[in-house]
């Protein structure tokens, strides 16, 4: 018998890239969408896999669909990533961003806790609910400073499921991840947003790039190496939570530069810092030590910064 494994929020980056980690594994792939039939499948598509899962409709808000799903899936291992992910939008959507992100997670714990069918559960936690770091790097026991709507909900998601395994005993875990890339980033993010922007300059396009703050520090890598994290986590004998990242933090002017220079050009001459663009609030320096997860789960970042440049130029090269 195969490994069942159900993702929800599969046609996102993470669910799409865990997808074909786990096929690629000999499991069994269920994945859910709020509506099967109208859901976008392009990045299922895209890496080749859309016809090899089992793609399901759940509303992770209404616990009748959770518990349905989880029940006729048998999965037992449950990797929760839906809702809305991008923190910028937090600002623009934050009662959408909260109830989605934890009532969400609220009820696929309470689901697994109800049908007490053992699944391992998996939630999809942030960095950003360490907020800024100063130039001390977070780990499992760094304080929750979050700063935007969406941090607050991850940081909820993050009590609520060390809550229901304290208190009932599931195997809930939380990786705290911070920010991972791919081609498979919508361009509303901004990693996405300058490397396109880079390429269309390159062929002539000849506008001007504006972007909000980037004199902010993140720490970026490589999404296809996270989504391993996650299911090594849950291979684990305990359920613990682990900060995943790559332990080096970058300016965004310094991945601006990298961009821009991959596709031969001075990022100085054609980006604009645009103040109308700054977030209500936002993280100057954020900082992480994953050295918990190389010790226990026998995890490590293999690619930097600039290999993530490379490889998503690479993709859209490949575009062309």
């Amino acid at each position: 018998m195969q490994t069942v494994a159900l993702i929800c929020g599969i046609t996102g980056q993470d669910g799409a890239l865990l997808a074909r980690f786990l096929l690629e594994k000999g499991y069994r792939v269920w994945g859910t969408s709020r509506n099967a039939d109208t859901a976008s499948t392009a990045n299922l598509v895209s890496i080749g896999i859309a016809d090899r899962i089992t793609l399901v409709s759940m509303d992770p808000e209404i616990g009748a669909d959770v518990i349905k799903v989880i029940r006729d899936s048998q999965a037992v291992e449950i990797y929760h990533l839906a809702a809305q992910s991008s923190v910028g939008r937090s600002f623009e959507r934050p009662v959408e961003t909260v109830s989605g992100i934890v009532l969400g997670t609220l009820n696929v714990l309470e689901a697994v806790r109800t049908l007490g069918n053992n699944a391992r559960v998996f939630v999809a936690g942030s960095g950003e609910c360490f907020g800024d770091t100063g130039q001390e790097a977070a780990d499992e026991t760094t304080p929750f400073n979050p700063g935007s709507p969406y941090a607050v909900a991850k940081a909820s998601a993050y009590w609520l499921t060390r809550n229901y395994r304290e208190s009932y005993g599931l195997f809930a875990c939380t990786g705290l991840l911070f920010n991972h890339e791919s081609p498979l980033r919508p361009e509303r993010f901004v990693t996405q947003k300058i490397l396109r922007a880079a390429k269309r300059i390159s062929d002539g396009s000849g506008e001007r790039l504006r972007l909000g703050r980037l004199d902010i520090q993140r720490d970026w890598g490589w999404a296809p190496e996270y989504v391993e994290a996650m299911w090594r986590m849950l291979q684990h004998a305990d359920p613990e939570d682990f900060v995943i990242a790559t332990g080096s933090t970058h300016p965004l002017r310094e991945f601006v530069a990298e961009a821009f220079a991959a596709f031969g050009l001075d990022w100085e001459q054609h980006v604009t810092e645009a103040p109308e663009l700054y977030r209500p609030s936002d993280i100057l320096l954020s900082c992480a030590n994953p050295e918990k997860a190389r010790r226990l789960l026998g995890w490590k970042a293999k690619f930097s910064m600039r290999d993530v440049v490379r490889l998503m130029t690479d993709s859209l090269a490949g575009e062309a």
